[in-house]
């Protein structure tokens, strides 16, 4: 039982998701706001509920079968994205070297914070 009422929370809030996509016309992927709309309840909560973190662990555990779709995609589309390579090549870099970049200064204020904290 505690895995259907993990599965339906997170089914739950990725159906929020798409309700909020699709009512304001956003141009973010429904599921993304779902997981926005999770962390919220989560840290509302202040913890994970041992159902959801359940339901969590066992999608984890299978979460390479998720990318044979992803595999298969580039096998099939294989012309499409080689006419567009060095676009495709310039957004990998750029936005891992965003994503690093964010990581590093949030890892650096985080840091502050804590020293900051044992100080006291």
């Amino acid at each position: 039982m505690p895995l259907i009422m993990g599965m339906s929370v997170l089914l739950a809030c990725q159906f929020l998701g798409e309700l909020v996509t699709r009512g304001w016309g956003l141009p973010v992927p429904g599921p993304v706001i779902g997981m926005v709309i999770l962390l919220i309840g989560l840290l509302i909560w202040g913890k994970v509920p041992g159902s959801l973190r359940l339901a969590g662990e066992g999608l984890l555990r299978y979460l390479t079968l998720l990318f044979v779709p992803a595999g298969v995609g580039l096998i099939a589309h294989f012309e499409l994205i080689g006419k567009d390579l060095w676009p495709i090549i310039f957004t990998l870099v750029v936005s891992t070297a965003v994503t690093l970049a964010v990581t590093g200064k949030m890892l650096e204020q985080l840091n502050r914070r804590r020293n900051r904290r044992v100080e006291r």
